[in-house]
């Protein structure tokens, strides 16, 4: 695996290196002993698969705070999204900055998102699914978001939006309130 360190400190896209030959492919999507070399979380408590209909739809950003922050490990496995991470984290010189890349069926790319980061991702495709490890179980009451088209942060997203969900809509805008999440 190819660990590439983003603008974003402890965030990285992971490229694997697939060994192909008549039958297909194979690759590690996973490795303890290189995460470990790489100062990477190496436990994950559950591992989730979405599936999204629609080109142009965002679903995110996410994060939860402390004690309950987690580390996800994000791949596309059918199609391809545009995957966006935002810092959250209290005190971090790239507070409220975002990074993203394209994840793809085709690239295998990966995204290795650290705790204090929030997330999401804009589909690509008419169909896309993306499997995702965490470090975390999911805890509804410490759950908080970013506005997708909050202007503090000024996202890009590649194509026109054209699908968000009420929840994701009734993020409120990042203001003075907003509260970082402390690692």
């Amino acid at each position: 695996m190819i660990f590439n360190p983003t603008k974003l400190g402890g965030a990285f896209t992971i490229d694997v290196e697939p060994f192909q030959d008549g039958r297909g492919f194979f690759t590690r999507t996973f490795c303890e002993k290189e995460f470990a070399e790489h100062n990477l979380v190496q436990h994950f408590v559950q591992a989730n698969h979405s599936g999204t209909q629609g080109k142009g739809v965002i679903r995110g950003m996410h994060f939860q705070y402390t004690p309950f922050s987690e580390v996800k490990l994000v791949k596309c496995v059918q199609g391809a999204i545009f995957d966006v991470i935002v810092d959250v984290r209290a005190g971090s010189p790239t507070f409220l900055q975002w990074f993203g890349a394209e994840l793809s069926a085709e690239n295998k790319r990966m995204m290795y998102v650290p705790a204090g980061f929030a997330h999401g991702f804009q589909t690509l495709s008419d169909y896309s699914e993306i499997t995702y490890m965490v470090s975390s179980f999911y805890n509804k009451e410490s759950e908080r978001g970013i506005k997708y088209d909050d202007a503090k942060v000024g996202i890009e997203w590649p194509l026109p939006v054209s699908l968000v969900s009420d929840k994701d809509l009734n993020i409120p805008l990042v203001d003075s309130n907003f509260m970082p999440v402390t690692i």
